[in-house]
């Protein structure tokens, strides 16, 4: 759970009353990025107490730190290491490869505080400490069997975090747009989900005791994770956010409105159509997306370069490096990132 939510509201102690005896216990301790030594820990506890249901009130580390503590759990994995060997592998030509291993038995019930969406695929990422590096695991089993939208709670998220997470689920919804490999459901979907986010985003910052804006936008994460809940690939944004996380250590919701002007600015001669369709659900028919995503971004008062979240040109061959040897979705880019002198050349744009 969200040790915010915990000691400074009395949602939780709300929850633990009314499931009385039949609350096992809690963990408040996952940390940003979710890493492997919180997870174990979560593990050992859960174990310990013969837990049979997770349940994860929080935003999308504490989503993920449920979703991979089910997977430890039926796997006895109760230290660090053990992880190893479970995580998503690709080739070099970027063909995934997922190790055939016994999904949990335990499952999980995800109660968001935030508006990320990534309660709503299978997938969760986990923050190997040793190597400064975002691992993505995967599992049908991990997928949540229940995810109830509590408006209440988006009231206590820190402004930026609230802001930044809605940014996020609007990547999910962009690069599926913008990949080849959607469908016209997909595309219809997310379009929605963006439109709904671009409108009613600026109104719960206004007022965050606004339970429909916050409705609203709860609505608008369901729809914009539809693509990455439907298996399209994701692309750049995916990827490079994933090593500015876990890396370079930027918090994960402003990597969104960070990279994502820049993105589309290389995307664009293999997306027009899409993008044309991304600037009319922004309210800017006409204009180019980025222009139209980086000047949203800057109305909600989120950063929109590298320069401004700590990241310099002295870190760009790292993250180049590491996105092409470790971020599968680099190679589902709808236009070619074949190198890491490409990734750099994205990261120009977003400096």
């Amino acid at each position: 759970m969200s040790r915010s939510l915990n000691t400074n509201t009395d949602e939780i102690t709300k929850l633990r009353d009314a499931l009385g005896e039949r609350c096992a216990g809690a963990y408040d301790g996952v940390p940003q990025h979710t890493t492997r030594e919180s997870v174990a820990e979560i593990t050992r506890a859960a174990l310990e107490v013969k837990a049979d249901l997770l349940v994860a009130v929080g935003g999308g580390s504490v989503v993920d730190a449920a979703k991979i503590t089910t997977l430890c759990m039926e796997h006895g994995i109760v230290d660090p290491d053990g992880l190893d060997g479970f995580e998503v592998k690709f080739d070099s030509a970027g063909r995934v490869s997922l190790k055939n291993f016994r999904g949990p038995t335990v499952r999980m019930i995800a109660i968001p505080s935030t508006l990320s969406g990534g309660e709503y695929n299978a997938g969760c990422l986990v923050t190997d400490p040793r190597r400064n590096l975002k691992q993505t695991f995967f599992s049908r089993q991990m997928m949540p069997i229940t995810i109830i939208l509590d408006p209440e709670l988006l009231k206590y998220a820190p402004d930026d975090l609230l802001l930044g997470s809605g940014t996020r689920a609007m990547d999910h919804a962009i690069e599926a747009l913008c990949s080849p490999r959607g469908t016209p459901l997909t595309d219809s979907v997310v379009l929605r989900g963006l439109a709904l986010m671009a409108k009613w985003l600026p109104r719960a910052r206004a007022d965050r005791n606004d339970l429909e804006a916050a409705r609203q936008c709860q609505t608008a994460s369901w729809l914009c994770s539809f693509g990455l809940q439907s298996r399209v690939p994701m692309g750049a944004s995916h990827a490079i956010g994933h090593v500015l996380g876990g890396t370079c250590h930027v918090p994960h919701f402003l990597c969104t409105p960070v990279m994502m002007p820049a993105i589309l600015d290389y995307n664009r001669p293999a997306a027009e159509e899409a993008q044309a369709e991304l600037s009319a659900a922004l309210g800017h028919p006409g204009m180019p997306a980025s222009q139209a995503f980086r000047e949203f971004c800057v109305s909600l008062g989120l950063p929109t370069s590298l320069s401004q979240v700590g990241v310099g040109p002295d870190q760009f061959q790292l993250i180049g490096e590491t996105t092409m040897k470790e971020e599968f979705f680099i190679y589902t880019n709808p236009r070619p990132v074949r190198s890491p002198a490409d990734v750099i050349d994205i990261l120009k744009l977003a400096a």
